[in-house]
């Protein structure tokens, strides 16, 4: 049952993604999480690293969505100046956004990653339209709002029920 968390990839962040990797086992687009994924909750605008890992992106072949679970207004002061769709108010780990990026990049689950910082959102929606999953450890846990820490909570007892069916190793991040 709680194998539905579980993401084929764990990295501590974007950074730590093999792109040219994915991109050779015919990936070609990434759905990605906004808040504490690419970005602290709180920042508004793109890092320099970040925005050097997504000229990075552009230039390995990949299209990119954000879908983010903020609203429109978050969401836009930080896409719309890296010219980058996105999907907002999402209500992930609902299947319409996830479908609905992919639609916006004109790519099927085969060639979908999604990238994200919650087993409970990010995971599990990418996981239940068969997407290849990406886990990073959060940027800022202390910016996050009571529904994530509440997300956090059951991400515990998740991880603590696959560890003690060898399936949660936290030396296995990287792999």
């Amino acid at each position: 049952m709680f194998e539905r968390f579980m993401p084929k990839l764990r990295v501590d962040s974007v950074f730590d993604i093999d792109l040219d990797d994915l991109y050779a086992k015919g990936y070609r687009g990434i759905i990605t999480d906004l808040d504490n994924t690419l970005v602290g909750a709180k920042a508004p605008l793109a890092t320099p690293e970040l925005l050097e890992w997504l000229q990075k992106v552009k230039e390995s072949g990949f299209k990119l969505v954000i879908v983010s679970n903020n609203n429109m207004d978050r969401v836009s002061i930080f896409s719309n100046p890296l010219n980058i769709e996105f999907v907002h108010s999402a209500r992930k780990p609902s299947s319409s956004p996830f479908r609905r990026a992919m639609g916006l990049m004109g790519l099927s689950s085969d060639e979908t990653i999604v990238v994200g910082d919650q087993m409970m959102t990010d995971v599990y929606g990418g996981n239940r339209l068969g997407l290849f999953t990406v886990l990073v450890l959060p940027i800022s846990i202390g910016e996050e709002g009571w529904g994530t820490r509440i997300n956090r909570q059951l991400e515990r007892i998740v991880k603590r029920r696959l560890g003690k069916h060898g399936k949660w190793l936290e030396e296995e991040k990287n792999k």
